[in-house]
Order: C-alpha cells, then structure tokens, then sequence
C-alpha cells in the first residue's frame, strides 16, 4: 500500500500541483495572446475571434483539472482547512518570484472556491488581500519605451510607429504621421500647454482586439500629462493610423466595460495597469484588469474595492432606479456605481424562459464580441454581507421574488448568485430628463448600437428603451439579456398583408408565427419612442424597420464578412472620407 501522507506533506504536495497548474495557465494564456499580432497583420479575423473563445474558456477547463487533481490527492482530508491553510502559506512561497504573482493568488482562491463553495471569505484560505504590501519582484525593464524632445511632432510620431515592429507596411507612414501631429499639437494648444511634446512613453507592447490595435500611452508638455492612443487598423493597402485619442474619455472609451477584452502580450500586469491607471485615473483596478482579459483576477479587485466602500459608508442598498424588471431584481447603493442583478424565482408574463436559460445568456455574452456596447457582467457567487447594509424595502423584495438566490438571516444576507455590472442610466429615464439635444444624441446612439450588435451577429431580442442605458461619456449600451440571442438565428419577415379590415384590428395575428419569427415593421409601435425623438430616430435609422435590412447583415455574416466597429467618433478619425473597405472575409 501507498504510505498515507502527513498533513504537512500534503500540503506542500497540494500547493505545488495548484503552482503547476497556474503555470500551465500561464503559459497557454500568453501562447494564445502571442498570436494576435500575427492574426493582425495577416487579417485573419476569423482567427482572433476563435483564440478570444479559447483563452475565455482556458481558466475553467484549467480549475476544473486542478480540482480533480486535488480531491484525488487529498482524498478524505479535502476539506482540512488546517492542511489548505499550511498550503496558501507554501504557496505564497512558490509564487513570491513570479511576475504575476497577484493573478496567482486569484488562481489559488479559485481552486480553493471550488472545494468549499465559501460564503463570503476565509482569511485562512484564501488570499482576502494580497500577501505582498508592495511588489515581490522588481521588473527587468519599464513596461513602456520612453522618446524624448525630437525635432517635430511628426518625426515623434513617425518614430512611435515604426517601433512597433508590424511585418505589414503603413499605407502611408509619412501621412499618417503628420495627420497624428497636427491631432497633438492642436491637443497641447487647446490645454495651453508647451508646443512641444518634452516625452512620449507607449506601452512596448500592442493592445488588439477585434479587427484593431492600438498604441497606448502617455506625452508629457510642460506640467501637462495627456493621455495617448493611437488607433491602427489593417486596410488593403496597409496599416493606417486611423485615429487619435488624446483625452481620458477617449482613452476610456476605448477600455470600456462594454468592449470585449484586448490581447496585449506584457510579463508583469502589475506595471501594465498602473501605468493605465495614470492615464484613466476613474477606471476602477478590477475593470482594467477585466479589460486586458485577466477577468478573474479583476473581480478579485472588484470584490476588494466593493470592501473598501462598504467599510466607509453609512448607505444601504436599494433597489435600482428604473422599471421593475420581469426577470431580474437589481439593487445598488446611492454613491457606488455598480448594480447587482439577481435572477427571480417566477418571472412575470409574457416572459417565458427559465432561470438555467437566462443564465445561459449572459454565459453567451461573456463569450460574445460586446461590439462595445453590451455591458460586461461577472458572477458572483455566496457574498455576504450584514443585513443592515440592506433597505427594509429591498430585503421585502428578495424575500419575495429572490429565494433560489438569497437567504435573510437575523444578521446576515448570503447572495448565492448575482450578477455585477456598471451602473449606467437607463435610457428610458434619460431622453425623459436630459436636454433636448442630448435626449436626441442618445436616441440616434440607441439605433447605432442596435446596429452595431446586428453587425457582431447579436439581436438583442428586448429593445425597449430601459433595456438600455447611457454611460458617463453619453454611449448607449444594452444590458438586458434574457432575450438575446445570435442574429443568424432569427427569422426576419415582412408582415403579410390581412385580407380583410377585421384581421387588423384582431389582438392575435391572423398569419402562422413561429418561435424565431421577428417582424420588423412593428418594431415602430413598440420601441416606445414619439414625437420629435421618434423623428431624430427614424431619420437616421429608419432602415430598421425593413426586414432587408436584417436579412442583409444575416447574409454578411453568413459570407464571413466582418465589420470594423470603432470604439471613437467618426470625427475622430484621421481618414473619415475614405471608405476602407474593412468586410475582408476571413482566410479560409
């Protein structure tokens, strides 16, 4: 027979096997980021979108070994908290000379999750908070290159490009550069800062996502910081530098929360996100985390910050602003800017789905192109939080709609699954409160994003005005998923014409509709927008309403045709009369 370990064995045999699987996740992670230079600049979009669906799916199928691994090591001694808390302090040790060390501590909670299903947290087996005050390793060079003074801003410009290493030429470098020189100095003039940049630092490494990269970092003008991302995109007669955002909304934006996650290939995390840190000052740590793909690791953050707020506010939480939703209750608190969104017990008419098939949806998000505007949602599982942090309104709320999710103690509330999202205002409320010409911004924004999501293969099957909502920078997205679904599912028709003048005024349709049906002319009636906003609507996007519209981008998908959303305005582009053409099927 095989002698029985001791417990102190096991636990260095344990926090070794969690070492190795953390680095076999490690290692394929950065395989697969590694590539998206090369699906670049060989326009094999095709290809970038399915290393986006390998690397999200990579952290679970990893966990999911690691914990067989350990259940079998551990055998009837897997739930010795004793043995798992020997193991954090070994482990700790193992990973106190790794570059990223703080997504292997996430890594061993994750592990440990599994095996415990915690509600709330265990300081002795997890990693609450991060082991090391300050960074357990000093990097071997600056994240960043770093130019000084040159002789103009084009030749600045010009030297930024041509370090980026792209096998594929610029179109027209020499252009490109001066159109990107002339963004700058007007930039520096509006602030009233220098006329020359004193020093450029850009991230060494590109950030790719979608059908785009970008150059990312900060110039330095007198006592002037500004942000700086340069935006690539790979035409037919080359790389062109399409625009240039030099503000930190337009930095933002383009790290938004309703984006998909970029691929940029960096050693240490760490350094990345703070040096984005310094450039988007509002971004929560966790979101640019998430941002960069280490989506696990940012709702670490998430949950730490969260911490941090409650351990600093007299508020409680209450159920969100907005109409009651059919299928979700959502709750917040008055000064945090995030939303909790539990899946009820029993939905309400017309609503049919159930709970697996709504949490199969937003499970379809999470692996989704966002297109920028869906709202990027993590799932929390057993939180728990004292029940005075709750309003007498809300706790009466869950107790009734919420108990496959909730449990109200006499001292605490345990959250079995939630959703997480920003809190954005809803569109319904906003073209209600907001100015004119602002209210009528953001009706022309909803059809754009309507248009955007149809172009990514996404309908969003519910599209009344509070299933969407307005960010800070004034960009609607859409955050109601237990309707969506791909668009190359539907089927769009034209209303058949009614035989006689009664079939009109009948309440049910007098023509067979199947479950995938979608008529587009009635999408008029029910969109829930009048008068002057309706009108702003359909000048610009009337189309929507035909079913050829539709079937046109069905068939666009189909041919493999992509589009290239951008995440800036088009009068941020460099080039906005040119057309590039950006559908390029995708090789094979």
């Amino acid at each position: 027979m095989t002698p029985r370990l001791t417990d102190s064995r096991l636990a260095n045999v344990g926090a070794k096997t969690i070492q190795t699987a953390y680095v076999t996740l490690h290692d394929q992670f950065q395989t697969i980021t590694a590539r998206a230079r090369v699906r670049f600049d060989t326009q094999d979009w095709a290809g970038m979108q399915t290393d986006a669906a390998e690397r999200l799916d990579l952290y679970r199928r990893i966990v999911d070994l690691v914990e067989a691994a350990l259940r079998d090591l551990l055998g009837d001694r897997v739930e010795n908290k004793l043995i798992w808390a020997s193991m954090k302090a070994v482990y700790s040790g193992l990973i106190a000379d790794r570059n990223d060390w703080e997504l292997a501590e996430t890594f061993f909670n994750s592990a440990t999750r599994r095996i415990f299903t915690t509600v709330g947290v265990d300081h002795q087996i997890e990693f609450v908070a991060t082991d090391f005050e300050t960074p357990p390793t000093r990097p071997r060079s600056p994240v960043y290159r770093s130019y000084g003074r040159v002789s103009s801003t084009p030749t600045l410009v010009a030297n930024v490009l041509t370090d980026s290493a792209f096998t594929t030429p610029y179109a027209d470098l020499e252009r490109d550069a001066r159109l990107a020189a002339q963004r700058i100095d007007a930039q520096l003039e509006q602030l009233g800062a220098l006329q020359t940049v004193d020093r450029l630092e850009i991230i060494r490494a590109p950030f790719f996502r979608g059908m785009g990269a970008y150059l990312v970092g900060r110039l330095f003008s007198g006592s002037h910081r500004i942000p700086l991302a340069l935006s690539l995109i790979h035409t037919p007669a080359g790389l062109v530098v399409d625009s240039v955002l030099l503000d930190e909304n337009s930095v933002s934006i383009l790290f938004s929360f309703a984006h998909s996650y970029f691929h940029v290939d960096v050693d240490r995390p760490y350094d990345l996100v703070h040096f984005l840190k310094s450039i988007m000052p509002r971004k929560r740590t966790g979101e640019l985390y998430i941002s960069l793909g280490y989506h696990k690791h940012g709702k670490t953050e998430l949950y730490r910050n969260l911490l941090d707020h409650l351990a600093y506010t007299s508020e409680k939480f209450e159920v969100a602003r907005g109409q009651r939703g059919m299928v979700m209750l959502v709750f917040t608190m008055p000064s945090y800017d995030m939303v909790f969104k539990l899946i009820k017990d029993f939905f309400n008419y017309p609503k049919d789905s159930t709970r697996k098939q709504v949490m199969g949806k937003y499970d379809l998000v999470y692996r989704l192109d966002r297109a920028g505007r869906l709202v990027d949602a993590q799932a929390f599982e057993y939180l728990e939080f004292s029940r005075d942090l709750f309003s007498e309104e809300l706790l009466a709320e869950m107790a009734k709609a919420c108990t496959q999710s909730v449990t109200i103690g006499p001292e605490k509330v345990v959250i079995s699954h939630a959703y997480v999202q920003r809190r954005v205002i809803p569109l319904d409320i906003y073209v209600r409160d907001a100015h004119e010409a602002a209210a009528c911004a953001a009706v022309c924004d909803y059809g754009q994003a309507i248009k955007d999501m149809a172009s990514s293969n996404i309908f969003p099957g519910d599209m009344l005005l509070k299933n969407f909502g307005v960010t800070r920078h004034g960009r609607v997205v859409f955050y109601d998923y237990d309707e969506l679904c791909l668009l190359e599912e539907c089927t769009f028709r034209r209303l058949p014409p009614s035989a006689r003048y009664e079939d009109d005024l009948a309440a049910e349709p007098w023509f067979h509709v199947n479950p995938q049906d979608i008529f587009p002319e009635e999408f008029a009636n029910f969109l829930g927008l009048s008068g002057h906003l309706r009108e702003e609507f359909e000048r610009h996007h009337g189309d929507l309403y035909a079913a050829d519209y539709w079937r046109a981008q069905q068939e666009a998908i189909r041919r493999g045709v992509r589009s290239h959303i951008f995440p800036y305005q088009s009068e941020q582009r460099l080039h906005e009369e040119q057309n590039y053409d950006y559908g390029i099927p995708s090789p094979g």
